[in-house]
């Protein structure tokens, strides 16, 4: 009997939740057929694995767990959620509903039945989970492995030891690979279950999207010395984040965020950036102020990839995993504290040619060593 080599999967499901769904409908709207309208917006790092798959040759199909279980499968139903330091009647009937058991839930139970009829439809080989799972049980991710004899990739941000939802660590002994982007994140899980884990990261960058903007195309909101794009509430999540960016206040500085902003630094918050916004931001400013979350003690955010490419010249906190996937002084300049940070942001501003010879380098790197492709053929190696 001769073995038969195994057909590389070419059928990928994604579960997850959708964010800003006003740029998704934009943009398909835009898209010059149907057949080319994409599944997740740009504002989102699904939007690039999509790419990445779609290249190739990979066949798409997207679950959107948070639409509501009754009534019409629009996306035009949602809003974008946008985050406020404070209790509102909203966030506490959340809460509340996540304490409730799956069986007194009938539109979570409905969500979950919708994505096993969607999966029949579409006989999946890799079933792409995104974090933040507060949707799918345990007992329909197994039933989806068994009915479709498919991979599950569980792809998330976050270590289950800092914040997860119980039903993503119950169902940790499903998953059959997890990406994560700080290596830190990624142990814990194989200890909850996890077959296997790899810290690609998971996030990079596509040379035909991450391209730098012309600054003279940059309206004067845009342009300043010092620039910040990011989230920086709950401040449990991002206290380092707002610490390194209040030592900051006497220089020209600009913040760009869909959140709220702590009041210490609303003076600052010139609105949000997303998407395209956000590309014009990163290549218009002098200086790209990247903190890691606090739950992040590896590194390895979107956005250490995202300003390499776009040419950004970046200051970013000392991790460990900044060395690992970048050269310190070279691709980017890391600091200590906030006495190194803001000598580092003077020194910077006085030398224009150093700087931009650092974020030139950065764009070449990540455009060498740093690709989504690239990112997808580590992947189907592990599966």
């Amino acid at each position: 009997m001769t073995n038969t080599p195994r057909i590389a999967p070419r059928r990928v499901l994604f579960i997850a939740a959708l964010h800003h769904p006003e740029i998704l409908l934009q943009e398909r709207r835009a898209a010059p057929a149907a057949a080319s309208a994409p599944l997740f917006p740009s504002s989102m790092g699904q939007h690039f694995w999509e790419r990445a798959f779609r290249n190739a040759g990979y066949e798409l199909d997207v679950f959107w767990r948070n639409l509501p279980g009754y009534g019409r499968r629009d996306i035009g139903r949602l809003r974008a959620a946008i985050y406020r330091n404070r209790w509102t009647p909203g966030r506490a009937g959340a809460a509340l509903l996540q304490r409730l058991p799956p069986r007194w839930q009938p539109d979570l139970l409905r969500r979950n039945q919708l994505l096993l009829a969607q999966a029949q439809r579409f006989q999946p080989d890799i079933i792409w989970l995104s974090g933040d799972n507060r949707e799918i049980l345990p007992g329909t991710l197994a039933r989806l492995k068994r009915e479709h004899d498919c991979a599950l990739i569980y792809v998330t941000g976050v270590s289950p030891i800092v914040f997860s939802q119980a039903i993503e660590r119950a169902a940790a002994p499903l998953y059959d690979l997890v990406l994560v982007n700080d290596f830190y994140h990624g142990v814990p899980w194989l200890e909850l279950g996890a077959k296997r884990m790899e810290c690609l990261p998971y996030v990079a960058i596509d040379p035909e999207v991450h391209i730098p903007q012309p600054v003279t195309d940059a309206p004067d909101a845009h342009l300043c010395d010092v620039g910040f794009v990011g989230t920086l509430l709950p401040n449990n999540l991002y206290s380092e984040r707002v610490a390194a960016l209040e030592s900051l206040r006497d220089f020209d500085l600009g913040i760009w965020s869909m959140h709220e902003a702590p009041a210490s630094l609303r003076a600052f918050q010139r609105g949000s950036a997303l998407g395209a916004a956000m590309m014009q931001t990163l290549s218009s400013v002098k200086i790209s102020i990247n903190v890691h979350g606090d739950f992040m003690r590896y590194g390895g955010n979107m956005r250490l990839f995202e300003c390499a490419a776009l040419g950004s010249f970046q200051l970013v906190d000392d991790r460990p995993g900044v060395h690992e996937w970048f050269r310190d002084g070279e691709h980017l300049v890391t600091f200590s504290d906030h006495a190194d940070l803001r000598e580092k942001v003077r020194y910077y501003l006085a030398h224009d040619d150093e700087r931009q010879r650092i974020a030139a380098a950065a764009r070449a790197h990540v455009l060498a060593h740093h690709r989504y492709d690239q990112r997808l053929a580590r992947m189907e190696e592990l599966l």
